[in-house]
């Protein structure tokens, strides 16, 4: 397939996007680091607090990210991502002002209330072309991981210096900064639907009861949760082997790095060479078999780091191959509702994953966290053991601008027919039509002369 280039004003809303989701992310999980480490000097503090002051945002965040991104299309995208940004300053003043675990929570919630990640992909959309838009989103990914390594780093930094509250602060201003690109950086365009991104509520009863997508589903709520939890333990546990904890930092940067690193030969097997099943299952029983021993072993330096290593190389595999495998398995045209709901569980696994996980080391200790982790990625696993082999299958979006669609479901069997193309969806109203294609044989001329014909 011929590569297309970004132009000018692709490039522009990628690079503010990308910058704005990856200041936004890093707002929010500057916190995950140092949060059980600090949070137990503040009013009322108690474990099982502290983890829901580790994932409430996720909570609200669930709630109202699918709404936002439906109210962005009547109101406008940069109206919306302006308002979730003011919302995320207002929580981080909140929890920076706060002296009890009371107002930390309450903070936390009003950050994860401003849940813009479906107005700024839906906004990306509105700024690249169907043939571009894959590259887009590939990019807005990238930030988002350079965003969580950061964010691992800094937060125990920041916390060291200026203390919970000047964490808070920081992310406060992180705010602003974004504000700011969304004004100078960020261009606007007219709202438009896009259902590779867009939630689509005629599709929502039927992504949520579709049994591989809800295998899937549970798996980011496994995932997020297992995150969370750990988070209430894994600071406590570098303490106790005499880490300071302004160099927790040094810890899971490299940890994380090395674990990116490890997981691209393992993602070029399930792609490339189709072992998809495999792989995921194999990186699920890893990260099963790593959190068991962090339970029962890990308590010297070098048993804790290499752990650390197998469970972040598992951690980045799953947050790589999960949208890929969204992407394969929800019908033509219903990828961005799929997304949705995938993303509503991932944000209500990290709150229930606080939540129990600070329950958990309240009344057994951080040890328990780590088995608790362990009890849910093993169901996690049986959950997939039955899981049907993705079928290698991309989503694709062509445009039909110029090509005159006079009966929609007779073009796409005209398009299912051409070898290939799996599944076909005219939407007229979008002036594209939505493809599952196998790469590897799909006929592109084919594909072009039917474009070109009346």
């Amino acid at each position: 397939m011929k590569q297309i280039s970004l132009n000018a004003g692709e490039y522009r809303a990628i690079t503010g996007l990308g910058i704005l989701y990856a200041f936004r992310m890093l707002g929010l999980f500057m916190v995950l680091p140092v949060l059980a480490l600090y949070a137990r000097e503040l009013e009322g503090a108690t474990p099982f607090l502290i983890g829901i002051a580790l994932g409430g945002y996720g909570l609200t965040q669930a709630i109202l990210q699918i709404p936002f991104g439906t109210l962005s299309d009547r109101v406008g995208r940069k109206q919306i991502i302006a308002l979730g940004l003011l919302l995320f300053f207002a929580g981080s003043v909140v929890a920076a002002l706060s002296t009890s675990i009371y107002g930390v929570i309450a903070g936390r919630c009003l950050q994860g209330s401003g849940a813009i990640a479906g107005a700024l992909m839906a906004l990306l959309a509105d700024k690249t072309r169907e043939e571009t838009r894959t590259t887009a989103m590939a990019a807005i990914g990238m930030s988002i991981g350079v965003a969580f390594g950061l964010a691992m780093a800094l937060g125990p930094f920041l916390a060291e210096i200026f203390g919970l509250s000047g964490v808070f602060w920081s992310t406060a201003l992180l705010a602003i900064i974004g504000l700011l690109i969304l004004w100078r950086l960020v261009p606007s365009a007219p709202a438009r639907q896009h259902r590779d991104v867009g939630v689509d509520p005629r599709q929502l009863t039927k992504m949520l009861f579709q049994r591989d997508l809800l295998r899937l589903n549970f798996s980011i709520f496994s995932l997020h949760a297992i995150l969370t939890g750990c988070f209430i333990a894994l600071p406590l546990r570098l303490e106790t082997l005499g880490i300071d904890a302004q160099y927790h930092g040094w810890v899971y940067l490299p940890v994380m790095a090395a674990g990116f690193f490890a997981m691209v030969p393992l993602i070029i097997a399930a792609e490339k060479y189709r072992h998809m099943k495999v792989v995921f299952m194999s990186a699920v029983a890893a990260i099963t078999m790593a959190l068991l021993a962090l339970g029962e072993m890990g308590h010297a330096k070098w048993s804790l780091i290499l752990l650390l290593l197998v469970f972040f190389t598992g951690f980045n595999l799953m947050e790589a191959m999960l949208p890929s495998m969204i992407s394969k398995l929800s019908p033509a045209g219903a990828k961005g509702t799929a997304m949705g709901v995938y993303s509503t569980c991932q944000f209500l696994g990290a709150s229930v994953g606080g939540g129990l996980g600070g329950a958990v080391a309240g009344h057994f200790g951080i040890d328990a966290v780590f088995l608790f982790a362990a009890t849910l990625a093993a169901l996690w696993f049986l959950a997939i053991m039955n899981m049907k082999v993705p079928r290698h299958l991309s989503s694709e979006i062509i445009s039909l601008q110029g090509k005159d669609i006079i009966d929609s479901s007779k073009c796409s069997r005209q398009l299912q027919s051409i070898s290939g193309i799996e599944e076909a969806l005219i939407v007229r109203e979008e002036g594209v039509a939505y493809l599952k294609v196998d790469r590897d044989r799909v006929d592109r001329e084919a594909l072009t002369r039917w474009l070109q014909s009346s």
